[in-house]
């Protein structure tokens, strides 16, 4: 089964090269970024869920 992977409406690039896709395989979350497919980070949506809720919450924005 093919993965499908997903970006973000926000995704700026003009050729969507420039964002972060994320998927679900098998019980895992799977993170890549579109100019370096490659590379696949595998986290759980428990993980996921717990960056989510900081970075709604600003605790990453000095990184932007």
């Amino acid at each position: 089964m093919e993965i499908q992977w997903r970006k973000s409406s926000r995704s700026s690039d003009s050729d969507g090269s420039n964002c972060l896709e994320l998927a679900e395989q098998g019980g895992e979350i799977l993170i890549r970024e579109s100019d370096n497919p490659d590379v696949i980070i595998r986290t759980t949506r428990v993980k996921l869920r717990a960056f989510l809720g900081g970075a709604k919450q600003g605790e990453f924005d000095d990184l932007a």
